[in-house]
């Protein structure tokens, strides 16, 4: 376990720290004019220290011991290479980059509670990060926290045939995850558009939804079990995988959407369901956002128990999957669209609902054009126009995301508002979503990033959203760029609490800072 001989770290690690203690985030000393961590591929992401007002907490510094320590406790899992470190320091939408001048690749819990004793006991910063896909930059690092990638930790432990009980390390990709359990006839329980690089430990620090939500519901329902690593290296094992559990408090409650801010999910017990039989998805034009809402309510009156998913895009969302990604629509254009999926275990039976539906929302007006998959290619072409709608929408320009939370009736309303405020100066203002669990995804793009008018979005989108008794995060989670604007969907008691609940598992706030909790004076 020991080193073999001293370990020559490269001298540019244990320069000062950007926005030490007491500055306001800004880079001080001979780095000054380049930034702590120059990155020559990303030089258009700014630093997140210099675009926000945020202050850097007085946390330590990595030293050469630190370093030594590290590789001791992980040897050959310490990542310092400057050109190595610039892709985990910039978040996915490529609008926020941390200083983080070193890496942690551990493989098993014992490494990760070493990892967090030691640096709980020198007061370093951690910054958990498992495939870094998420929306509010709450795995990238904000100044010079140490980077602990859950990479290496990608083992099945176990999966239960009858059951379908699937034990698995925090590192497991989604769809790896998801073609190991579907070679055994179960599906996971969750599927999202990052399911090729997300991390089954960061969906669940999240809380992420996804395109199965209205199916499976949340992960709050079907993780069964976690182990974490909590702050001061204690590893709390509660991976039990028994679905009825009633003995005292359910404590990964707690973990399931805390942001790796309260303790860093190590494996994880998840409930799938067994793999359908029949999967069918239809892709339907309306001809207004009413008759989306009455498209629904006739689905789930119709389809009943083999409904499995029910999305919508808007027509400008089509347009910029089509002229970035040149993937054409296969119905007439129309000024919404609408994505319907039922998986049950009788294909003669779910496709007879399913024409029987579809009949009847043509003949009614409810929809303009339509067309039906049910073997494999078309099925994932029909997905892929709503699933890539992201990347679409990143190679449009600067995009400002919001991910909301609203009654399902005016679910739309906030799109058409925001056209009007924002008129020529925003690029494209567009709407999609799980209409079928009331979450829109609101996005605006722009040439590049404006202060003006992110000064006309925000407050007035969560001021909105408030106003309507919804939610500012429905599935993204808070990371760094919500965490001041909870109290839209919290009340102060509630605050507190969370407060309190930080301070006890995590007293010296090393654990991903700067994010989740609004910031305090």
């Amino acid at each position: 376990m020991l080193p073999r001989r001293p370990l020559a770290w490269p001298a540019w690690l244990f320069r000062g720290a950007p926005g030490a203690a007491g500055s306001w985030g800004r880079p001080v000393g001979p780095l000054a004019s380049r930034g702590c961590c120059s990155a020559p591929g990303n030089p258009e992401v700014p630093l997140t220290r210099e675009r926000y007002p945020v202050r850097r907490l007085p946390f330590s510094t990595v030293s050469k011991q630190d370093l030594a320590a590290f590789e001791r406790i992980v040897p050959g899992g310490v990542v310092t290479d400057p050109e190595a470190l610039q892709a985990p320091n910039v978040d996915w939408l490529r609008t926020l980059r941390g200083c983080s001048k070193v890496l942690l690749r551990p493989r098993t819990s014992e490494e990760v509670s070493h990892i967090l004793r030691h640096c709980h006991e020198r007061n370093l910063a951690v910054n958990p990060q498992g495939g870094n896909t998420g929306m509010v930059g709450g795995s990238v690092p904000v100044f010079d926290e140490i980077i602990l990638s859950t990479a290496r930790m990608n083992r099945v432990l176990s999966f239960h045939s009858v059951s379908g009980i699937l034990v698995c390390q925090a590192g497991c990709i989604l769809e790896e995850l998801s073609r190991y359990v579907e070679e055994r006839d179960f599906i996971m329980p969750l599927d999202l558009g990052a399911k090729g690089s997300c991390h089954i430990g960061g969906n669940v620090a999240t809380n992420a939804g996804g395109l199965r939500f209205l199916r499976y519901g949340s992960l709050h329902g079907t993780v069964l079990g976690l182990e974490v690593v909590l702050a001061d290296g204690t590893v709390l094992d509660c991976l039990t995988s028994l679905r009825k559990d009633n003995t005292g408090y359910d404590l990964k409650q707690l973990f399931i959407g805390s942001e790796g801010t309260l303790g860093i999910i190590t494996a994880v017990s998840i409930l799938c369901p067994p793999k359908p039989r029949a999967v069918n998805v239809a892709f339907l034009g309306c001809p207004g956002f009413a008759e989306v809402l009455q498209t629904f309510s006739t689905c789930k009156g119709m389809l009943g128990e083999i409904l499995s998913a029910f999305e919508f895009m808007d027509a400008v969302c089509m347009q910029l999957v089509r002229r970035h990604l040149h993937l054409a629509s296969p119905v007439q254009e129309s000024p919404f669209y609408v994505l319907i999926e039922t998986s049950g275990s009788n294909a003669g039976h779910d496709a007879e609902k399913l024409g029987r539906f579809l009949e009847h929302a043509l003949g009614s007006g409810l929809v303009i054009d339509g067309t039906m998959a049910t073997d494999q290619r078309k099925v994932k072409m029909l997905w892929a126009l709503r699933e890539r709608i992201t990347e679409a929408l990143s190679r449009d320009g600067y995009v400002y995301k919001y991910d909301l939370s609203l009654p399902v009736e005016r679910l739309y309303d906030i799109v058409t508002d925001l056209r009007a405020r924002l008129g020529p100066h925003a690029k494209h203002v567009v709407g999609y979503g799980h209409l079928g669990d009331g979450n829109l995804h609101l996005n605006v793009t722009a040439e590049a990033f404006s202060p003006s008018l992110l000064g006309a979005l925000e407050p007035h989108v969560y001021e909105w959203t408030a106003g309507q008794q919804g939610s500012v995060s429905a599935e993204h989670g808070v990371g760094f760029r919500k965490r001041n604007v909870l109290g839209y969907s919290k009340p102060p008691e509630a605050l507190q609490l969370m407060q309190q609940l930080k301070a006890l598992l995590d007293p010296k706030g090393i654990l991903n800072p700067y994010k989740t909790l609004p910031s305090q004076a």
